[in-house]
C-alpha cells in the first residue's frame, strides 16, 4: 500500500497526519529520533519525566477535534488539567502578578499596581477580543497561497493597527511598567520579540480567556503517546529511528524520498514538519527550488533560541505556580539583547516550569521536576561556544533561582540536562539553532511565510511552525488543519 508520508513527529506532524488518515488517506509518519514529538520529546532519567518543550495548552478544542475527526473520545486518551493561575508573574523587587482567567481577581491585581489601568485593561481586553475573531477564527486556519488572498486581508490588518508592535498596543492601553510587561510578554512563547511582533498576536491573551491554560496528566510527552495512538488506531503507520535523506523528483514533482539508510518510499505527495530550511536545502536541495526557497528564506529574521535546564529535586517547592515568568530587571534592553545581541546578555529574564504542583507522577515521591528556560540570541547572531559557556550560564542561573525562587536548590539537586542552541540545530535541524523557526514579524506573516502548499512543486506541502500561521501548539495544529485540506482536496 502507498502510503503519504509525514516527516517528522512534532505536533503539527501529528495531527497532519491524524486528519489524513481520518480522511482515509493511508499516511506514513517518519520520525529520525527514538521518541516521537519533535520539540515536544522528553527525556526521563532517575525517576524523573523532563517534557522537552512546549508545556502551555491553550485551545484543547484544536486537539479535541483530532479526536472527533477520528469517531473516538480524548478522554479516552488524555486528560487535560486546568492551571491556575495561567501564570505567575514575578519581578526581582518582590512584586508578583498571578494572570489568570477570573476578571474580578485579575482587576483587584491590576488596580494593586495602577487603579487607572483597570478601565485601560478592558479596552486592551475589547482590542484582543476583535484580532482573535479576525487573527485565530478567521485567516488562523485560512491558506495564504497567494497575493490576492493577503490584499483581501489588509482592510482587516489596517483597521486593527496591526503594523503596530505587542508592546506597542499594550502600551497604549496600560501605563503601569510592570503591567505592560504581564500583557505583553506572550509573543515571547512563540518566539517573537513584544517590541517588533505584530499587534495580532495580542490574539493570545483572549485564546488564554476564551479557552484556559491546561496540563495532560504525565506531561505533555502524554499527550504525543494519545496522539500518535489515536494515529495507529485508525489505521496509521509511525516509523521511528527513521532519517530521510532526501526528496527523489521528477521535473516539479516529488515521486519517492530517499531514507539515509538509501531505501525509497515512493508517493504521491509528501509533507514536511521538518524546520522549513531544512526541507528546501537539505530534503529538497537537489533541485532549483529547493536552493532558490531556503536561499530566500535564509534573508528572513529568525526567532530567538532558548538556553534550558531540565533539573530533577529531591524536595517539591509547594510555593511555586506551575509556570512562572522571572522578570529581571531590564525589559526592552535585554530583548533587545536577545534579539539583535552578538554575546550572552549579562542578566536574564527566565521562564521556570515546575510541573510537579499539578501532577506528582512526574517525579518519585517527595521528589519534583523542573525546567527553566532562558531566552538568548541564536546562532546566527551570536557566534557563542555553548560547550565552554552552557555550564556557566547553568551555574548563574542555578545561583539566581536559589536566591529568588527555590532555597537549597543545589544542596537538593538530584540530575540536570543542559540544551543550547547547539542541540537545537544538530538534534532538530533548526536553522541558527532557532527555537521557533521564522519570527513572527508582520511581513513574515501569512502570504510573506513559506506556504502550506509549495508554490512550485506541486505535490510538497509544508506543516509546522516555519509555515501559516506559526509557531505554538494552536498555530501548528491550525497549520496541520490548512495543510490536511489542501492535501485533502488535491488528493481526491
Amino acid at each position: 500500500m502507498n502510503r503519504i508520508p509525514v516527516i517528522g513527529s512534532g505536533f503539527g506532524g501529528i495531527a497532519l497526519a491524524i486528519r489524513l488518515q481520518a480522511a482515509n488517506i493511508p499516511t506514513l509518519l517518519l520520525d529520525k529520533r527514538d521518541k516521537p514529538g519533535g520539540r515536544a520529546y522528553v527525556y526521563q532519567d532517575k525517576g524523573f519525566t523532563f517534557d522537552a518543550g512546549p508545556t502551555v495548552i491553550t485551545d484543547p478544542s484544536a486537539i479535541e477535534e483530532l479526536f472527533l475527526l477520528a469517531g473516538k473520545k480524548m478522554s479516552d486518551y488524555i486528560e487535560l488539567l486546568p492551571i491556575s493561575p495561567f501564570y505567575r508573574l514575578q519581578w526581582q523587587s518582590g512584586e508578583i502578578f498571578d494572570y489568570g482567567g477570573d476578571q474580578d481577581k485579575l482587576e483587584k491585581q491590576i488596580a494593586r499596581f495602577n487603579p487607572g489601568d483597570v478601565q485601560g485593561y478592558r479596552e486592551f481586553i475589547r482590542y484582543s477580543k476583535a484580532v482573535f475573531k479576525t487573527g485565530y477564527l478567521k485567516y488562523g486556519t485560512s491558506p495564504f497561497l497567494s497575493f490576492r488572498s493577503m490584499v483581501c486581508a489588509m482592510p482587516s490588518l489596517v483597521r486593527l493597527s496591526a503594523w503596530k508592535s505587542v508592546y506597542g498596543i499594550v502600551s497604549k492601553h496600560i501605563k503601569n511598567e510592570h503591567l505592560r510587561q504581564a500583557f505583553s510578554f506572550h509573543s515571547l512563547l512563540i518566539g517573537g520579540n513584544p517590541f517588533t511582533t505584530s499587534s495580532i498576536y495580542t490574539l493570545i491573551h483572549t485564546l488564554e480567556r476564551e479557552g484556559g491554560v491546561w496540563f495532560p496528566r504525565g506531561g505533555t510527552g502524554a499527550l504525543v503517546n494519545a496522539l500518535i495512538k489515536l494515529f495507529i488506531d485508525i489505521g496509521g503507520v509511525c516509523k521511528l529511528n527513521t532519517q530521510v535523506d532526501s526528496f527523489i523528483t521528477n521535473d516539479n514533482r516529488i515521486t519517492a524520498i530517499k531514507l539515509n539508510d538509501q531505501r525509497e518510499i515512493y508517493c504521491k505527495a509528501a509533507a514536511s514538519n521538518a524546520d522549513v530550511i531544512h526541507t528546501y536545502e537539505k530534503l529538497l536541495g537537489k533541485h532549483r527550488v529547493g536552493k532558490k526557497r531556503s536561499d530566500l528564506l535564509k534573508e528572513k529574521k529568525m526567532s530567538n533560541s532558548l538556553f534550558v535546564i531540565y533539573f530533577g529535586l529531591n524536595k517539591l517547592h509547594s510555593q511555586l505556580a506551575h509556570h512562572t515568568i522571572c522578570f529581571g530587571n531590564r525589559y526592552k534592553e535585554l530583548l533587545d539583547d536577545i534579539f539583535k545581541g552578538n554575546s550572552i546578555p549579562g542578566d536574564f529574564s527566565l521562564y521556570l516550569h515546575s510541573p510537579s504542583v499539578t501532577d506528582p507522577t512526574l517525579a518519585p515521591p517527595g521528589c519534583a521536576s523542573y525546567y527553566v528556560l532562558a531566552p538568548v540570541p541564536h546562532l546566527g547572531n551570536a557566534q557563542i561556544n555553548w560547550l565552554e559557556e552552557a555550564p556557566r550560564l547553568r551555574d548563574r542561573i542555578f545561583s539566581y533561582l536559589e536566591k529568588y525562587y527555590i532555597p537549597g536548590l543545589r544542596d537538593q539537586l538530584v540530575t540536570h540536562k543542559i540544551f543550547t542552541p547547539f542541540d537545537f540545530q544538530d538534534e532538530l535541524n533548526a536553522y541558527h539553532g532557532s527555537a521557533f523557526s521564522i519570527a513572527p514579524l508582520l511581513l513574515q506573516s501569512a502570504w510573506f511565510r513559506p506556504h502550506n502548499r509549495d508554490s512550485d512543486i506541486e505535490n510538497l506541502y509544508l506543516v509546522g511552525a516555519g509555515t501559516h500561521p506559526g509557531a505554538g501548539i494552536p498555530g501548528v495544529l491550525a497549520s496541520a488543519k490548512i495543510t490536511a485540506n489542501l492535501m485533502i482536496e488535491d488528493l481526491s
